[in-house]
This record gives C-alpha cells, structure tokens and sequence, in this order.
C-alpha cells in the first residue's frame, strides 16, 4: 500500500478580506511556524473598541508544535498583537534588529520584555524551525529593515514577499535582493504568497527619493513654522525631514508618544542620524523663531487622540496652531480613515494654518508595490500555485486576475479566508477544511472580554439611548411603596417631556396590576412584564427603541 503523503498546512488566521491583522500560520506534521502577528483597527460600529487582534485559539491549542514567530517588519499591523499573544503563547520570536527594537517597547508597556525569548537575526540569515528552513530575504518598503521570507518546507519552497515595493534608489541599504528571488525561482517556488494592497494602481510605486525633493521645495519658499505629521513607523520619511531641517537651517522637536518611541528607537540602533543640537524638547518651542523650526508629529490619519488632531482643535497643551503655520501631511488617509483627515484638514484652515497634502503635492508615497512591480515578481519567482495575501477581498481577487493575465491557470491560484487551510503537497494544492479564527476586540484592560452581544447593547445605547424604572416594594406584602421613577439618558430631556414621563409611569403602574391580577409576584416576570409594555408604548409614541432597564428594590 502506497504510503500517505504528508501534507504542508497555510491557514491565514488574519490578514486576508481586511487590512491589518496580518498572520499565518504554517504547518507540516508536529512543527508550526508563524509569520507576522498584528492588530487591525476598529470600524466604526465597535463602539468604545481599542484595538481588535486575531484569534489564536487554533494555536494555544496547538502550542507543544509552535517553533516560533517570524516578523517581516516592524509595522503595528504585523507587530501591534504580539504583547497580547505571547501572555498566551510564548514562543521565540525572530525579527530584524529594527523590527524586534519596535517591539521590545510594546512588551516593555506591557512588563513582559523580561520573560520573552527575542532573536536578532540579519538579511540573508537561514534559521531552523523544526523540519522548517526559513530564510530572511532584504526588502524595501516604507520601514527599515523590512524582509521577505523563503520558507523551505519539505514538500517545496514557499515565498512570502512581506509587505513590499520595489525602489530602486532607497534612502538607506540596497534595493529589494533581486538576484535571491531570481536564484529561488530558478530552483522551483511551490506557492508564491504577494502583497495585494496596490494592486488595483497601474504602472509603479514612485521612489521614496520623490519626497524628498518635494520637502526641500517647500522648505526653501517657507517663511515660518512648519509642521509635519506622518506614520511614526515611517523612519525613511523622518530622516528626509530631518536631512530638509539641517538643510535650511531649523531645528525639530518631536510630538506625539509613538513618534518619540520611535524616533529614539531609530536614533539608538542607527537606523537615522541626527546631529547632535539638532532635536530641541516640545517645551523649548517658544524659544525659538517660528522660522527656524520644524515640528515633527502623529495625527496624519486624524485619529482623535493624536497631536495634530489636539492641535487642530486647539486642545493640545504645547503646541497651539496660528496663522501663518505651514503643517505638511505627508501620509495617505488609510480607507476609513478619509473623514477624520479631512476634518483635520478644514480645522487647520479654520485656524490660519497653510495645508499640504497629497492630493496637493507629492509628499507622499506607498511602500506597496503597484501593478508593474507585482508582475516583475511574478515573472522572477516563477511559483507553481499562488496565493495573494495582504488586502480587503477586493484586492485579493484583483491580484488573483493579474497572476492569470500573466499566465498561471485560474485552478492554481487560491483566494482564501481567514481560517481556511490549504494543503499541499510537491505537486497539488486544495482548500480542505477550516479552523477557529475571527477576531479578539480589545478595551482598554480587557481582551476579549467585550463580545458581539456588548458591542450589540453598546450601539442600542448609541442610538436610541436607556430608560430606567425604579420602583420599590414592599418584602411582606410586595405593595408598591414607592416609584415607579422614571430616569432617561440618551431617550429624551426628563425635564422637556414631562407628560411623556408621566405617562410612562401609569404604563408601568398597569403592568405591575396586571401581574397583580395574574399572581405573578416574581422580579424576572415583573420585569419581563413592563419591559414589555414600555417597549410596544414607547415605539407608538417615538418610533424609537430605548434599552429598557427596570429595577425592582425590596424594603
């Protein structure tokens, strides 16, 4: 009898059909490796929502197989997961000297540095992961030290490109390692896994080298302060600024938490150099003469807690907007975000300030590859099967129709879910089978603890707001002795509507008599009693539906 073959696992536990969240699992008989663990951020129905992580179950589970964590780079949508992971799952994790930096502060907030195993590795580095070989490919996108990763599996070699464009005149290092990828094409890729993000944009991703020149124009015509928001993780574009900075002669102060971290992180490691005198603190600002300074800041997406969104509105402590201030946004609204920047946007012209941004000069540039570079790596690589990764559905299908145009048969490439398991072997590949995945919703302290049914009651509060009917009865007799009372948040204003309230009352004062009449003396009936009642009331009068709280007190 013909022995079985064995086969290789990849299930995507995140990453696939949304942006951010990135992991993958990888499996072949007792070894598991991962490659990537991020966050995603919360849409706009997860009211009150942090953060949102992947769901891991399908490895804590497993963990005895778990060989380690790989890292392609240290972006939160690939890093951001790991302080909650590795509480439950505490594997070695290899990144580049960068990535791992980045992530030593995330595990020192969450004071779990010190019993966490963390492995430097260089480009070109081969490591052994149970029957795994995983080799670190250099890479170029819009963080330093970013990989791509030949995984040596035992029934073929996989490529996973890591989030990736191809700049052929970067700020720092060599262009992406071409001649590697061309050397593995050669010997046989089994499956090729590709960023998906820009595949939808003809032709190629400009050079980061672009914003540069753009900034020295603008530095050279600026007559007073410049401010300059960008992704704190974007270490090329801060050194651009700074090399604008020395140029023209001003110096920088830094604002925003994630921007120091990181920006001291860099400086440490040597992935920028900074003059010594160049940095000033954010409180010697007024120091200095508005045209010999540049502010360096978060907020390019308009979250609301940032620094240039406290600007914007005039809530932040140290830095107030005024006429005249120059504040350059050098960063693409990520989808969902567009509202909040452009909110930003008209609050910065409302105070005076002069706004550039993309849609005005090119001071921004992806680190994804557009449709051109995809196809150079397709035709390097020369992969059997392939998997796009990396982008909403949409994109995945995109990336799926551009391998075919190139002329890999449609039954050779996967589109895949989260939590589905494609099998392979040196010479098929199917989709068989799925395992526990989703999502963990973070608030504040609590992880996972905040599920569909809170989310649920958060938005009925939301939008239509809470009703509570406080009445007090007697223990012996179970007369009502006082109430009910009546308290409204978020329904309607108690002291405008008081005929509203009163009749309210005398509802809830026929529903207690109806369980009277029945006999039916239980809190949980009464309760079930009146809600019932207000409920079908409430929605004649209003149209609207209020969370309906009552509350039953025994003297």
């Amino acid at each position: 009898m013909a022995k079985k073959k064995r086969k290789l696992k990849i299930i995507p536990l995140g990453g696939l059909g949304e942006i951010g969240k990135n992991i993958t699992v990888f499996e072949y008989g007792d070894d598991i490796v991962v490659v990537d663990c991020g966050i995603a951020f919360p849409e706009d129905d997860m009211l009150g929502i942090d953060l949102v992580i992947p769901d891991v179950s399908y490895l804590t589970k497993n963990k005895e197989k778990v060989r380690g964590i790989v890292l392609t780079h240290g972006h939160e949508d690939h890093i951001g997961a790991l302080p909650y992971v590795l509480k439950e799952l505490n594997v070695p994790v290899y990144g580049t000297k960068l990535t791992l930096g980045l992530l030593e502060q995330k595990l020192e907030e969450h004071g779990i540095l010190s019993t966490v195993d963390l492995r430097t590795i260089q480009q070109s580095d081969v490591i052994e992961l149970g029957c795994f070989k995983v080799e670190f490919i250099h890479s170029t996108h819009s963080i330093a030290d970013s990989v791509a990763l030949a995984i040596f599996t035992p029934v073929g070699t996989v490529v996973h490109t890591g989030d990736f464009k191809i700049d052929y005149t970067p700020i720092e290092g060599e262009p992406l390692d071409f001649a590697r990828l061309v050397e593995l094409g050669k010997k046989g890729v089994l499956l090729l896994m590709c960023d998906s993000t820009n595949v939808e944009r003809p032709g190629y991703t400009m050079s980061e080298k672009t914003v540069g020149e753009t900034l020295d124009e603008i530095f050279i015509n600026a007559k007073s302060r410049i401010l300059v928001a960008t992704f704190a993780s974007n270490v090329h574009r801060i050194q651009q600024v700074v090399n604008a900075s020395i140029k023209f002669g001003r110096k920088i102060a830094i604002c925003g938490r994630s921007m120091v971290n990181v920006v001291n992180v860099a400086m440490e490691l040597g992935y920028m150099n900074v003059p010594e005198g160049l940095l000033i603190d954010i409180d010697q600002v007024h120091k200095y003469p508005p045209e010999r300074l540049v502010i360096i800041t978060t907020g390019s997406q308009g979250e609301p807690m940032s620094a240039l969104t406290r600007m914007a509105s005039g809530e932040h402590k140290k830095v107030e907007i005024v006429p005249g201030d120059l504040v350059i946004i050098s960063a693409n609204p990520i989808p969902g975000n567009e509202k909040l920047v452009s909110k930003v946007i008209n609050d910065l012209f409302k105070k005076g300030a002069e706004v550039i941004y993309e849609a005005l000069a090119d001071i921004h540039v992806s680190g994804h590859a557009c449709q051109e570079e995809l196809k150079l790596i397709h035709s390097l690589i020369k992969p059997k099967f392939f998997m796009p990764v990396h982008g909403e559905y949409r994109h995945l299908k995109q990336h799926a129709n551009l391998a075919n145009e190139l002329g890999m048969p449609m039954e050779n490439i996967f589109i895949m879910d989260i939590g589905k398991v494609l099998e392979l072997t040196d010479d098929s590949a199917r989709i068989n089978g799925s395992v526990t995945s989703g999502r963990v919703l973070v608030d504040g302290l609590g992880v996972g603890d905040v599920g569909n049914i809170v989310l649920r009651d958060r938005k009925h509060l939301s939008q239509d707001g809470l009703i509570v009917i406080v009445i007090t009865i007697e223990g012996d007799t179970g007369n009502v002795i006082a109430g009910p009372d009546i308290i409204s948040r978020g329904f309607v204003y108690v002291r405008e509507s008081e005929d509203l309230m009163d009749e309210i009352r005398e509802v809830c004062k026929a529903a207690l008599q109806k369980c009277e009449d029945k006999k039916k003396n239980d809190w949980s009936t009464k309760k079930s009693i009146i809600r019932d009642a207000l409920k079908d009331y409430l929605f004649e009068k209003t149209k609207r539906r209020p969370m309906i709280l009552p509350i039953i007190m025994e003297v």
